[in-house]
């Protein structure tokens, strides 16, 4: 068990049961469905884009490149070039990534990584 984790348990353990917890609970869930919204809506337009015919390089794909990095920086942590290509890595080599992005139309995950391998040189 990390640390965080039993920080975590302590935390449920000793005021789980407060409406100070209930309420910090209710907010990160809310913040976790609204970054989960605003990824999902970037992914939709990737795979439109896609769909569309158009290429990894465009300016459209582009543009989309910069959007996901400026929603994973508003919503996550702050997304370099460095982190982006990793990402646009894990999005094909890890299975659930693959098939989570690739709900939004087949071929999606491996398009994303295009734009982004072309966006970070």
């Amino acid at each position: 068990m990390t640390d965080q984790h039993r920080y975590d348990a302590e935390v449920q353990e000793r005021w789980g049961g407060t409406d100070a917890f209930r309420a910090y609970a209710q907010k990160t869930a809310a913040q976790r469905d609204t970054t989960e919204a605003a990824l999902n809506s970037v992914m939709e337009a990737f795979a439109a884009c896609r769909q569309a015919g158009k290429d990894a390089g465009g300016k459209q794909a582009q543009q989309l490149v910069k959007a996901l990095q400026d929603c994973i920086t508003e919503h996550c942590y702050p997304c370099t070039k460095p982190i982006l290509a990793g990402l646009g890595e894990m999005y094909v080599r890890d299975e659930r990534f693959r098939q989570n992005i690739d709900r939004h139309g087949d071929g999606t995950a491996a398009f994303i990584r295009d734009a982004i391998a072309i966006y970070c040189k």
